[in-house]
């Protein structure tokens, strides 16, 4: 249950420790890399940052098999595992909310791409921090199956 321990009138309050998100990259994360290159490893041809759906980017696509690649990262993204459990100080409703709100994106984000016919992946940053190998091959059987399907 995630929990909310003050308001702040809907503005963000500037605090000492959350100086390390200010700045934070959108694109080119060190899981996202680290994915290409094993999927690359294996063989696997991408092009980033491709428009799938009307507002819906993946990070990056497989044509050949029309499969589109999301990598989530675990808090902002809201990993039922290693997300956020409790928000506290002046901006915890905030944060709760813009978890809440990324999450219902990433839900129209997949539905989109999926009504526009791409297969999509979404890959949470925790499991290639434990296995990025792993994490490809599992991408890799998913354009497999595409292939061997006819797609």
């Amino acid at each position: 249950m995630t929990r909310v321990d003050s308001t702040s009138g809907g503005r963000w309050v500037r605090t000492a420790k959350g100086g390390h998100l200010r700045g934070r990259r959108v694109r080119d994360t060190a899981p996202e890399v680290a994915l290409r290159r094993a999927a690359h490893r294996l063989g696997l041809r991408f092009r980033l940052q491709r428009r799938v759906a009307n507002h819906c980017t993946a990070d990056f696509v497989l044509p050949r098999y029309r499969v589109a690649v999301f990598v989530d990262g675990c808090f902002w993204h809201g990993c039922p595992i290693h997300g956020p459990k409790v928000f506290r100080g002046p901006n915890a409703a905030l944060w709760l909310e813009k978890i809440e709100l990324n999450k219902a994106r990433d839900l129209r984000n997949t539905e989109a791409a999926e009504r526009a016919g791409w297969i999509v992946v979404r890959i949470w940053e925790c499991e290639i921090r434990t296995d990025v190998e792993q994490a490809a091959l599992s991408l890799a059987r998913t354009c497999a199956s595409q292939a061997h399907s006819g797609a």
